[in-house]
């Protein structure tokens, strides 16, 4: 069990799932439906099951990859503690269950969720073939709020595309950051990414101005729910101020000739940046 939670590195859901659980009480709110926990249960296996497949998928793509890159060597593919096989399979299961969880939910959720899937799973091809590759997981992980929203309501709305749009810039410039550390390996192997396209300088450039856009959505967001809803006061307007903060914040911490904060900057500000917006985001509908 440790293995494969290290395999999926479970603990990096902290980046998606705060706002999936934001889209899930926002469209509780917007609905002016009631707390169902079985769905809030449902929606939260989805985020599981979806985001195991998507990085143990990548695992079992890389392998060769990993095990020819000093940084990643040790991973539990190429260090045989999971074979490729079981990675597999473990990727069909969770994909199945991810699809059997959204046919409980709604009609809707069910018939998008192989569209979801081919985001999140073809994300692992990219860099071979596009320096884009930032962008698609991005894209993946920006579909957690409206996923969440999709399934109390069961239809589309602006709401939770505001915080779509905030997850795909920030997370695609976070992961430009935490790229930075493989930009000649990437280069020798003729793999795509942006520090591998522009160079360190370029690229930390591009992720600052990719989390000066993310940072424009949250504002943008925290704008229109105080607009829509009276209940929101300042505890949003906190919440947004700490995650535009700490975005920023990890800017501070790496520089072109200087990477080794880099695990500090991608994992540890992120994951504080978006559960606490999100959780003061949610307290502040109910308190």
């Amino acid at each position: 069990m440790k293995n494969y939670l290290s395999l999926i590195k479970f603990s990096h859901t902290v980046f998606a799932m705060p706002f999936a659980v934001l889209g899930f009480f926002l469209a509780i709110l917007h609905s002016g439906q009631g707390l169902s926990w079985r769905l809030f249960a449902l929606v939260l296996l989805c985020m599981v099951f979806a985001r195991s497949a998507a990085m143990a998928f990548n695992r079992y793509l890389d392998r060769s990859v990993d095990e020819r890159n000093p940084r990643t060597r040790s991973r539990e593919i190429p260090a045989g503690l999971i074979s490729p096989r079981a990675a597999l399979v473990f990727v069909i299961v969770s994909s199945l269950l991810f699809v059997l969880c959204t046919w409980f939910i709604n009609p809707l959720c069910f018939v998008l969720s192989p569209v979801a899937l081919a985001v999140i799973l073809g994300y692992s091809y990219t860099k071979r073939f596009t320096f884009l590759c930032h962008f698609v997981l991005g894209l993946g992980l920006s579909l957690a709020p409206i996923g969440a929203y999709l399934a109390v309501t069961g239809r589309f709305d602006l709401l939770p595309l505001l915080y779509s749009a905030a997850v795909l810039l920030w997370v695609s410039g976070f992961d430009i950051i935490y790229a930075l550390q493989d930009e000649d390996f990437d280069r020798s192997l003729q793999l795509h990414s942006v520090p591998a396209a522009l160079g360190k300088k370029k690229a930390l450039a591009l992720s600052s101005v990719l989390h000066f856009g993310s940072a424009l959505f949250i504002l943008g967001g925290a704008y229109w729910l105080s607009r829509l809803f009276p209940v929101f006061g300042w505890l949003q307007w906190a919440g947004a101020a700490v995650f535009v903060l700490l975005l920023f914040y990890q800017h501070t911490l790496v520089r072109p000739n200087d990477l080794s904060r880099v695990n500090l900057a991608f994992f540890t500000t992120n994951g504080i940046a978006g559960v606490i917006f999100s959780a003061l985001v949610i307290l502040d509908m109910y308190w």
